[in-house]
């Protein structure tokens, strides 16, 4: 345990099978070139890849180069007035990509992540918002930075689970962040992530105990027809009479582990499917941020290309 967000999960490194046949070893080798490639642009933008057209546009490209498809939700955030606090439950390095590809938010996340192999930098370079989970001292002034952030504006998201499961209906929510959004007046969006693999349930995604980067790469690499599905469940606000965040918590919680729409305030969840092949032939932006539920045509396979020959280094679990 490593701070006053830390929780236990029960989840290993074998909670990650494929629910299909492994894609041939050729493929696994284009994959493999074009998400290095995708890394390298991404990271030779530098502090552009905060502008959210930008990093919408690499993080699409990211997944894209992995042979992950993304179902998104048409909107994350609320609109005028204050941020949206963003909570999701937690499987895969792959939900910030998702998230990010989606609608880019302000991302919160341990400070750790910050140092790992090519999430750090990606994360360092996307402004996200890192937090020290060591402290029990520093839990309250993370509350009011979230505080404020929200009521600047920008939306927040989290992931209140605190650790990584390998399906979306485990785990619990801490209620820490919560407490952000009633003092800052802002809405909260349950979010829901799960991982399919033409339609059947997959756990190849999971990032979870003891394991690696590098290999869960490899696995993701090696999957076949995988899909993230991002529904957006309907906005919880202030307006709803939540008396304090145990109240708040619970119900954002049982709108994402339950994996259903709750009755609340705000639009309903609306599922698209969200374009994920970004036109990198040429030098970013390409064009305009699509405006989200307007389809793009997917253009053809990677070319052939050999593996990167430079090995990706291991990083612990848990995002």
């Amino acid at each position: 345990m490593n701070g006053p967000w830390d929780v236990w999960s029960d989840c290993t490194p074998d909670c990650a099978t494929h629910a299909l046949p492994r894609v041939p070893a050729t493929r696994i080798a284009r994959r493999g070139a074009a998400f290095a490639h995708s890394v390298r642009r991404a990271l030779t933008d530098g502090e552009r890849l905060a502008d959210p057209v930008r990093l919408r546009a690499h993080a699409a490209a990211l997944l894209d180069a992995l042979g992950v498809r993304v179902e998104g939700a048409a909107a994350l955030t609320a609109g005028n007035g204050p941020g949206t606090l963003v909570v999701v439950n937690h499987i895969s390095w792959l939900d910030v990509l998702a998230l990010l590809a989606v609608e880019p938010v302000t991302l919160l996340a341990k400070r750790e992540v910050g140092a790992w192999p090519v999430v750090g930098g990606l994360a360092r370079r996307a402004g996200t918002h890192f937090i020290d989970r060591t402290s029990p001292r520093r839990l309250r002034h993370t509350v009011r930075e979230v505080s404020e952030l929200l009521g600047s504006g920008r939306s927040v998201a989290v992931f209140p689970q605190a650790t990584t499961w390998c399906t979306a209906d485990r785990g619990g929510f801490r209620r820490a962040t919560f407490q952000a959004a009633l003092d800052a007046g802002a809405p909260v969006r349950p979010v829901t992530l799960d991982y399919t693999q033409q339609g059947l349930p997959s756990t190849v995604a999971a990032f979870c105990g003891e394991d690696t980067f590098a290999a869960s790469l490899r696995r993701v690499l090696a999957a076949r027809a995988l899909t993230v599905r991002v529904t957006a469940h309907p906005l919880l606000t202030v307006a709803d009479g939540f008396p304090d965040r145990r109240e708040l918590a619970e119900r954002a919680e049982r709108a994402v582990l339950g994996g259903r729409p709750q009755a609340g305030a705000g639009s309903g969840a609306v599922v698209w499917r969200a374009p994920v092949r970004a036109a990198f032939r040429s030098s970013l932006p390409v064009r305009e941020s699509p405006v989200p539920g307007s389809p793009v045509p997917a253009s053809g396979p990677a070319p052939d290309a050999p593996v990167p020959d430079a090995p990706v280094p291991d990083a612990p679990a848990h995002v």
